[in-house]
């Protein structure tokens, strides 16, 4: 099976640093924070398709822009890749969004893909009129998916559940194909929705062991519902052409985080009430020490950064290992993301993904490039003169 790789689009703006602005860098210094502009977030996103990237995610909350709006504005400059769009159960209603993602199915050419955010932090989801705990937004989660397949089924639904509650209510037209569903969780919770209703289970970038542990435990859970899933995982990435280049590039980031806003973010996060935040943070502590928690396994970004918090770093080739050390535990789907993420993932598309292609792991989604490179005249030499006949 070839692997899938994605990228990201910072609908939160951009920037060289891990933090956007206020580092007291020189003048004569590429820094600067980048707006996400459609023109520039059409420039990511169409980068990432020549590339050979099936798709982008595009996170929900309230520090970034809606990802339905954005995504749907981006299709319209793109023409095969794919929008994973984060989206929040609990603030739509589960016809409605099975509408929504049938009419963007459609009009976008089958390009949707969806990933289910059950609401982390619930002072951001009352913020946004949620009032539910945790384990009540998995248990309305679950709901809401269940009536959504129904109605994607072409049924026509009458449902009453704990929190979920339609009578008589169907599509018109349903969506050809799905969209898959994307689901992360690290929490028991979590890991029954996933088991339940997922095509893809998103696991944030932790040492490959742990990562095995995870892949268990909800291949496990699924098998009990008679399903099977699939398997992904969210990381940062910097990849060189040398190890030594991408390591400096790291440190380069790394030394220009401001100590008070690590303790700042990182005092926020501790009252996290994700599991999957808590492993977060247990892999480096607050420290900026060791961050090399596995062979080019770096958890710098989650210094300063909630989610997915760890990156690879090294050479393309060592780049390439851990993502076939990853693959070969179950991981097919790949969701990546750089500083500035439009250089970024140029580094990750003309440096990894040959490799991957050479070792047959890995194809252009739109398959072979048209042509060949353009013949420069006079680039070889000088030719011998022609033969007077």
């Amino acid at each position: 099976m070839s692997l899938t790789f994605h990228w990201f689009l910072p609908t939160y703006g951009d920037s060289r640093y891990l933090v956007g602005g206020g580092h007291g860098v020189a003048t004569t210094t590429a820094s600067g924070s980048r707006p996400a502009t459609l023109a520039y977030l059409g420039q990511i996103a169409r980068s990432a398709e020549q590339l050979g990237f099936e798709g982008a995610l595009t996170p929900t909350g309230a520090w970034c822009e809606d990802a339905w709006l954005s995504t749907a504005m981006l299709a319209e400059v793109t023409e095969r890749l794919k929008f994973l769009v984060a989206f929040r159960p609990g603030l739509l209603s589960p016809t409605l969004a099975a509408q929504m993602a049938a009419t963007y199915q459609r009009h976008s050419g089958q390009r949707l893909l969806l990933n289910v955010v059950t609401g982390g932090e619930s002072t951001e989801q009352r913020a946004y009129g949620d009032f539910l705990d945790k384990d009540a937004r998995y248990a309305r989660c679950d709901e809401f998916l269940h009536v959504v397949r129904a109605l994607w089924r072409g049924e026509r639904v009458d449902f009453e559940g704990e929190h979920v509650h339609v009578e008589g209510a169907e599509l018109t037209r349903t969506p050809d194909p799905v969209p898959p569903l994307y689901f992360g969780g690290s929490s028991p919770a979590a890991g029954t929705v996933a088991a339940n209703h997922s095509d893809v289970y998103l696991t944030w970038g932790e040492p490959p062991h742990k990562v095995a542990e995870k892949i268990q435990w909800i291949r496990g859970l699924a098998a009990e519902q008679g399903r099977t899933v699939r398997f992904g995982i969210r990381l940062h990435v910097i990849s060189r052409d040398t190890s030594e280049q991408a390591w400096a590039e790291a440190q380069r980031l790394l030394d220009a985080l401001d100590p008070a806003t690590i303790s700042r973010v990182q005092e926020g996060l501790a009252r996290s009430e994700s599991v999957g935040q808590r492993r977060m943070l247990d892999l480096h502590g607050g420290s900026t020490a060791d961050l090399e928690i596995y062979p080019n396994l770096w958890a710098g970004v989650g210094l300063v950064r909630g989610g997915a918090g760890t990156a690879l770093v090294g050479s393309h080739a060592e780049v390439a290992e851990r993502i076939e050390e990853y693959h070969a535990l179950g991981i097919d789907e790949f969701v990546l993301s750089g500083h500035p993420h439009l250089e970024e993932a140029y580094w990750f598309g003309e440096g990894v993904l040959p490799i991957l292609e050479r070792k047959g792991l890995w194809r252009h989604p739109a398959g072979a490039a048209d042509g060949a490179p353009a013949s420069i005249p006079f680039a070889g030499g000088a030719r011998e003169p022609a033969a007077a006949s």
